[in-house]
């Protein structure tokens, strides 16, 4: 019952997200204004003023990356593995990475950060911002790396990549709330009442249009395309990377709390950046929407189950 009433609030937002797009109560354009306010203020907010608030469990960030990074590498490897044996004369290769980016490129701020904080707590925080403040990065990173090496392209020199990554991580406004939130913590001053009350508002709006906002964007993405790398997708992304995540969490020995936000976030299905990713190459487009909306759905059933061994070995 305790993970039904963690689980069932999150998917029936996102329901409801869904919902006002198919009877109309919204325009699908809404998406737009919903998912700015939610990442561009909302998240952001909530960030901030749990990690300057939050009492943090003592974890080496080498730990919590080796356990996550160890597990995304783990599953990225395998998909490149599955994507050469099912597109053997197809430009596999190149498939191959988008297929590997479909599979280890989780929704976890528009979904896994109102599920962590809700089945962990405030405390799950700093776990959480360890992840955040290089996941998108480095998973961009690494793919457009690995594209153009597949490809043989000769785009420029490797500064050419990496200067548009750092660029837009220097923008990002919930890099920039992390960044912000860890100075001030550090500073020992704290948020005087007006201030916390203030950001606390903001904060509060933050799951819940997320979760919105993920139900309306859910709408333009069908299950369409090639069956097998779609269930390929699915199968690494809900089931074998958040149990390697589970194993190496053992295995590094991480306090529960940091091993919770590990496997949770593990366990996110495909998120939207994948099917920009898989976009911009034009490789896989189809394929990779349909793992977004197909993981989403099936994540309804993954995800509790997830929830209970997480809050079970706590």
């Amino acid at each position: 019952m305790a993970t039904l009433l963690i689980v069932a609030p999150v998917f029936a937002l996102i329901a409801a997200g869904y919902a006002s797009v198919l009877f109309r109560f919204v325009s699908e354009s809404a998406h737009k204004g919903i998912s700015e306010f939610a990442f561009s203020i909302a998240i952001p907010a909530l960030l901030f003023r749990t990690i300057v608030v939050s009492e943090f469990p003592d974890v080496s960030p080498y730990r919590m990356w080796g356990a996550y990074y160890g597990a995304l590498a783990i599953t990225w490897i395998a998909a490149m593995a599955v994507s050469a044996l099912l597109r053997r004369q197809r430009g596999g290769s190149e498939d191959g990475v988008v297929c590997a980016i479909g599979s280890v490129y989780g929704n976890i701020v528009m979904l896994g950060i109102p599920l962590v904080l809700s089945a962990l707590g405030n405390e799950a925080a700093g776990p959480m911002a360890l992840i955040l403040s290089v996941n998108t990065p480095l998973l961009w990173l690494c793919g457009t790396l690995q594209m153009e090496f597949v490809s043989r392209r000769q785009a420029g020199s490797p500064l050419a990549i990496v200067w548009p990554v750092i660029a837009d991580l220097a923008r990002n406004p919930l890099m920039l709330a992390i960044g912000f939130g860890v100075i001030w913590r550090f500073t020992g001053l704290g948020l005087t009442p007006v201030v916390d009350r203030t950001i606390e508002l903001l904060a509060q709006a933050g799951a819940p249009t997320a979760l919105i906002a993920l139900g309306i964007n859910l709408f333009r993405f069908e299950v369409k395309g090639e069956k097998p790398s779609i269930l390929v997708m699915c199968a690494l992304k809900l089931a074998a990377m958040p149990v390697a995540a589970f194993v190496l969490a053992r295995l590094l020995d991480l306090p529960p709390i940091a091993a919770g936000v590990i496997v949770l976030f593990a366990a996110m299905p495909t998120g939207a950046n994948a099917y920009i990713f898989a976009v911009q190459y034009q490789r896989l487009v189809n394929p990779v929407s349909g793992a977004v909306a197909l993981g989403t759905l099936l994540a309804a059933v993954t995800l509790p189950v997830v929830v209970w061994v997480v809050t079970g070995v706590r």
